[in-house]
């Protein structure tokens, strides 16, 4: 991968640290190239402790401010004209990079991404879409999870297209089951927004397979599941409670009964499968579809596993053109309705 992929060096919670671990590991497995957002002098004297970095294809560029996560996403825009998630989203607005990455701040950072790239023709309001595994093995697709609590039918419709578009191109699954997060499967349950925006996903030419509950979201039976930001970041912030609880309590149930050492090391393995089949680390960030440009967001949370595997996902992105296919399809849509009126 040739990608330039530019990452904000002070978006986690333990900021640098993370950021440059990942980028480190990206560089060396995946050969992509990484140009670390910060202040220099910070960012430098934590990049200069890691002898495994010498020779990697990683720059830094300097920007003298940090957008906090206490930070109000509309003040900080406007005020911190130089901070690193600017800094960083501009050198994609300007083809020096083909993405950008942060674990920062996520209101401050869809802000920033929508006033510095700008919105894709055919598209209201960028969404985020989060990947996550299911119980058969796949991976599927929740949006949006947070980049709009308040909605439009005609919002969730361009979702499902963005959706359909990412999920297609990173899975190669050429028609990803679509379906709408409701109370109930029938076409009448739900509220006024989901009711309004079935009739409008079902006219569209994707695989529709109508409205699907909470249930299903890890089920393997649907592959793109479309919502409002407010239902849409309910669920995964409960999704990943669970698979907390999960791990917790799986782990201290081994501890508590595993005695034999054989018996021990085969759970432990077991385990550590299981484990990596519910880390969300595993699917690196969450892409902002519908922005002029490639904006992954990941946890502030981060580890290094997460960024190194955010900066693989938002190079993939770039690599296969996913917002030129958006904004291509989204125009033969438009044109499609306007000619049947």
């Amino acid at each position: 991968m040739p990608s330039v992929i530019a990452l904000d060096a002070m978006g986690s919670d333990r900021a640098p640290k993370p950021e440059i671990e990942g980028a480190i590991q990206a560089a060396r497995q995946y050969g992509i190239r990484v140009a670390l957002i910060g202040p220099e002098q910070t960012v430098r004297a934590e990049l200069e402790r890691h002898r495994a970095a010498e020779g990697l294809p990683i720059e830094i560029i300097h920007a003298s401010e940090v957008i906090t996560m206490d930070d109000k996403a509309v003040h900080a825009v406007r005020a911190k004209r130089d901070s690193s998630m600017r800094v960083g989203l501009r050198l994609v607005r300007e083809g020096k990079a083909q993405g950008f990455v942060t674990a920062g701040n996520t209101g401050a950072a869809m802000a920033t991404a929508k006033m510095v790239l700008g919105a894709i023709p055919g598209v209201d309001r960028p969404a985020l879409a989060a990947v996550f595994p299911t119980a058969i093995g796949t991976a599927a697709e929740l949006l949006d999870v947070g980049a709009n609590v308040d909605c439009k039918a005609h919002n969730l419709e361009q979702f499902a297209v963005m959706g359909e578009i990412y999920f297609r191109s990173m899975f190669g699954n050429r028609r990803p089951r679509v379906g709408l997060l409701s109370i109930g499967e029938e076409e009448t349950k739900g509220n006024e927004l989901t009711r309004e925006a079935f009739q409008l996903l079902k006219q569209l030419p994707l695989n529709f397979v109508g409205n699907v509950e909470g249930r299903d979201l890890y089920n393997g039976e649907v592959d793109v599941i479309v919502a409002d930001g407010f239902v849409g970041n309910v669920a995964l912030k409960i999704s990943e409670g669970v698979a907390h609880l999960v791990r917790n309590t799986l782990k201290e149930t081994l501890r508590a009964t595993i005695t034999r050492q054989v018996g021990y090391l085969l759970s432990r393995s077991a385990f550590a499968d299981f484990k990596k089949r519910l880390d969300h680390t595993e699917y690196g960030g969450a892409p902002l579809l519908g922005v002029k440009g490639v904006c992954f967001i990941t946890h502030g949370s981060s580890n290094m596993n997460a960024i190194k595997n955010a900066i693989r996902v938002a190079a993939e992105f770039a690599e296969r053109g996913i917002n030129d296919t958006i904004e291509k399809e989204l125009a033969t849509l438009r044109a499609a309705a306007v000619a049947s009126t």
